[in-house]
C-alpha cells in the first residue's frame, strides 16, 4: 500500500491554511525540521515563531497570540508538548478556552532511537483529562490533513497526535470528527484502534479472516470527545471487542472503550503498552514486537474472547 509521512502532511496542511487564512500562525520548539512545521516557515517566515527549546514559553506565547485573534499552531515532540508544557496548557490555554492547536509529533513509540525520555506513551491520557481540549489521533497522512483543518475550525484548544514513521493510507472519505469510522466490516469481533496501530489491526483482520473469523476494524481518530455511543452500538453487533494502541493501557483507548462498555455484556480486551516506559531500539517494528503491539497479539486476544 501507499505509505505517507504524517509529519509532512502536517507541514503541508499548515502551508495550505496559511494561504487561506492570514490569522494562522505557527510556533516551534527547535524541532521544525522534524515536525515539518519548517515548511510553513519557508513560506510564511513573518508568521513563524521559533521559540527554541522552551516548550512552556512556546505555549504561553501561543496563548497570547490566540487571545489577540490568531489561530496558533504549536509543534514539538509529543512527550514535550504534553509534559513540559502541561501547566501552561491546563492553566492558560484550556481554562481560557484559547484557540491554540498543539501538535504532538513523534508520538508513542515512533521515536524508537531516543528511548524512554522521548517516547510518549501517556500523552493521550494527559490531554484527554484536561477539560475543553479536543484530542485527535489520526490513522494516516490523509487523516492528519483532515484533523489539522478541523483544528483550525474548532474554537478552543486542540491536541493532535502524529507519529514519526510513514503509515499506510487507509482513509479516503469525508472526515466526521467525533465519530468512530469503520475501515473494514465484520460480524464476529471488532478491533478498535487509532494511529500506527490501524495497520496492525487491518493485518489482524486479514489473519482472522483466514481462520474463518469476521472482524471489523474501527478507527477511533477522535479521542475526545470520545464516541462512547458508537462503541455501544458496535458492541450490539459483535461478540467481542479488542482495542489496539501504541499508548499506555491506562487513560488511553482501552480505558475509554472499557468505560463506554461498563453496562454492556460484550467482552473486551486490549493490546497496549502496559504500565511501563519505552526504550531504545533499531526500529519501530522491534519495539512493537517487544511490547506485544502486533497483529498476532490482536488475533490472540480476539480468538480468546470468542472462545
Amino acid at each position: 500500500m501507499e505509505r505517507r509521512d504524517q509529519r509532512i502532511a502536517y507541514g503541508e496542511t499548515l502551508v495550505e491554511l496559511g494561504a487561506e487564512n492570514p490569522n494562522v500562525v505557527v510556533l516551534e520548539a527547535d524541532l521544525g525540521k522534524s515536525t515539518m512545521s519548517a515548511l510553513f516557515q519557508a513560506k510564511y517566515p513573518d508568521r513563524y515563531f521559533e521559540m527554541g527549546i522552551a516548550e512552556a514559553n512556546m505555549v504561553s506565547t501561543a496563548a497570547g497570540l490566540a487571545a489577540s485573534g490568531k489561530i496558533a499552531f504549536c509543534s514539538t515532540f509529543a512527550v514535550f508538548a504534553s509534559g513540559r508544557a502541561y501547566d501552561q496548557i491546563r492553566q492558560t490555554v484550556a481554562i481560557g478556552k484559547l484557540n491554540v492547536k498543539i501538535c504532538g509529533s513523534s508520538s508513542g513509540l515512533s521515536d524508537y532511537g531516543d528511548g524512554s525520555t522521548h517516547q510518549s506513551v501517556e500523552d493521550i491520557a494527559l490531554m484527554t483529562a484536561i477539560p475543553n481540549v479536543t484530542v485527535f489521533a489520526p490513522a494516516d497522512a490523509g487523516e492528519v490533513c483532515d484533523v489539522v483543518r478541523a483544528a483550525a475550525e474548532i474554537e478552543g484548544p486542540v491536541y493532535i497526535r502524529v507519529v514519526r514513521n510513514a503509515l499506510p493510507v487507509y482513509t479516503n472519505r469525508e472526515f466526521n470528527r467525533g465519530k468512530l469510522f469503520t475501515l473494514k466490516s465484520g460480524g464476529d469481533a471488532a478491533i478498535i484502534a487509532h494511529g500506527a496501530m490501524i495497520e496492525e489491526a487491518m493485518n489482524a483482520a486479514d489473519i482472522l479472516e483466514s481462520k474463518g473469523v469476521s472482524a471489523a476494524v474501527i478507527n477511533a481518530c477522535t479521542m475526545k470527545p470520545f464516541d462512547s455511543e458508537g462503541v455501544v452500538e458496535i458492541s450490539k453487533k459483535v461478540k467481542a471487542i479488542v482495542t489496539a494502541e501504541d499508548h499506555s493501557r491506562i487513560g488511553g483507548l482501552a480505558s475509554h472503550v472499557a468505560f463506554a462498555l461498563r453496562k454492556s455484556a460484550t467482552p473486551m480486551d486490549y493490546v497496549a503498552v502496559e504500565d511501563r516506559f519505552g526504550q531504545s531500539a533499531c526500529s519501530v517494528k522491534e519495539l512493537f514486537v517487544h511490547y506485544g503491539l502486533t497483529a498476532d497479539s490482536i488475533v490472540e486476544r480476539v480468538i480468546a474472547l470468542l472462545k
